[in-house]
């Protein structure tokens, strides 16, 4: 080995070390930032290789603009990726990760391709009958299958987040064509292999993003959560396979990592929902990707109450539980929520925060929200540290949650999201939910919690609701 590659070796060996503190960092609130950091000082390293070999591993042989043309390409997409971070609402956060999971499957697509049209140039040796050497081409054809996958999966996904698609695609026979379509997928795979017939790539192609927008649009809104968490874990193994037919040590040990990550938080994420990830596959949750309207509206058992009687409520509790959701997110009322809240610790009232591991439309996406309003970390808990204390507390302040509330997950066993973890919000002396309307969750089934005798609504946008409570706690103060 030169010592070149040699030093080439190190430092994806160093990319990946850092890769690896950065997941360890953002797996807390409180180390999130530094994990950051270590994220963005490996994709440094990363982003400064090309340029590195334009100059150092191409020599005198490299033409002017080869190096012309990769400066433009790094600082074309950094320029876009950065406007994209400042222009991005955090509610729309859950879209973009699935737009950027699209563009990963893409790119494993493009060099997939390429590396067919001209292997050479990927230097890949090709055999005397003018074939590729049959392992690479068994790892590019699972890696662009995977890739094209991925890519009309999370399009999809992101279609049904962003609002664009708000019907799941569900047809007699689905499954047995989906398993119909994986096996041929695989038939094909190892046809191509065998023969790499143009032909034969293509229709492996247009039949895996076939089956990716299949398996993804009849998944129901409650299960975006897992669906995100689980294209990222495919857009990871995109990656590590193009990494084994490029002999690329730094995409398979990203790829791998990734992937890794993403099926894990997929894991972590069904045992959230109490099921499996087959299940969320073959039977998502809801059927629309919007709020629809609950026939809970037409009762007339449900108390609503104004701001000012919220507040008097929640200034005469000992203790109050948070519960975010993803009204909170759409409505950005969360640096309201922390000042209400240090309006109660000022008056010695005890606030905690519960959060569910599939609130709102991404993992960790009110962890991130809380944490942007720098609600302290020792205040927020998880479901599991948390559930046992509303029993004892006075007020619940749901604010913008409906399914992860819902007591029917652990009473009715026609409901669709019977057996799911949820807050015990119920038990609390009081529940005060603020809702823009009594419509349904993302899952678009009825909250009977609307109904119970202990709980109380304030109806309007989260933040301007929230902002007429705590002017009516400061004027009582």
């Amino acid at each position: 080995m030169t010592y070149l590659a040699f030093l080439v070796e190190l430092l994806f060996v160093a990319v990946g070390v850092f890769f690896i503190l950065a997941l360890r960092g953002l797996s807390s609130a409180s180390t999130s930032h530094r994990g950051n950091m270590y994220g963005a000082a490996g994709m440094l390293i990363v982003i400064s290789f090309p340029l590195l070999s334009c100059i150092f591993w191409s020599g005198s042989q490299a033409p002017g603009f080869h190096y012309l043309l990769t400066l433009l390409a790094i600082s074309a997409g950094g320029g876009i990726g950065y406007r994209i971070a400042k222009c991005t609402a955090m509610t729309d956060l859950p879209q973009l990760i699935a737009a950027f999971h699209s563009l990963v499957g893409l790119a494993a697509v493009c060099i997939a391709v390429s590396v067919y049209l001209a292997p050479n140039l990927h230097k890949i040796s090709v055999g005397n009958d003018g074939l590729i050497p049959f392992a690479n081409a068994i790892e590019m054809s699972v890696g662009a299958t995977i890739g094209a996958l991925t890519f009309t999966g999370s399009v999809v996904a992101f279609g049904k987040l962003h609002g664009l698609i708000r019907r799941a695609l569900i047809f007699r026979g689905q499954h047995k064509i989906n398993l119909l379509l994986g096996i041929v997928i695989l038939l094909l795979i190892g046809l191509f292999s065998s023969y790499q017939s143009a032909c034969v790539f293509t229709i492996l192609l247009i039949l895996a993003c076939l089956i990716g927008y299949l398996l993804i649009m009849p998944i129901g809104g409650a299960d975006m959560p897992v669906i995100v968490s689980m294209l990222n874990s495919y857009s990871g193994w995109t990656a590590a396979g193009i990494g084994f037919t490029l002999n690329n040590t730094l995409l398979i040990i990203v790829g791998a990592l990734v992937g890794t990550s993403g099926a894990i938080l997929s894991s972590i994420m069904c045992r959230g929902m109490n099921r499996s990830l087959f299940n969320v596959i073959i039977g998502g949750v809801g059927t629309s990707s919007g709020a629809q309207q609950s026939d809970t509206s037409q009762r007339r058992d449900v108390k609503v109450c104004s701001a000012e009687d919220a507040a008097y409520i929640i200034q005469n509790a000992g203790s109050v539980i948070i519960v975010p959701g993803y009204g909170m997110a759409v409505s950005q009322a969360q640096h309201i929520i922390r000042e209400m809240a240090d309006a109660l610790k000022k008056r010695d009232i005890t606030v905690k925060y519960a959060i569910h591991p599939v609130a709102g439309r991404m993992p960790g996406h009110m962890n991130v929200l809380l944490a942007e309003a720098n609600i302290p970390y020792e205040e927020v808990y998880e479901l599991d540290d948390i559930n046992h204390e509303f029993s004892n507390t006075d007020v619940a302040l749901v604010i913008g949650a409906n399914d992860i509330t819902n007591p029917a997950a652990k009473t009715d066993k026609t409901s669709p999201i019977y057996g799911m973890p949820v807050l015990d919000v119920e038990k609390a002396k009081t529940v005060l939910f603020i809702k823009r309307s009594l419509g349904a969750g993302y899952a678009g089934i009825d909250n009977p919690l609307f109904c119970y005798g202990n709980t109380m609504l304030v109806l309007g946008d989260a933040k301007k609701v929230s902002e007429s409570i705590l002017k009516e706690m400061q004027s009582d103060h």
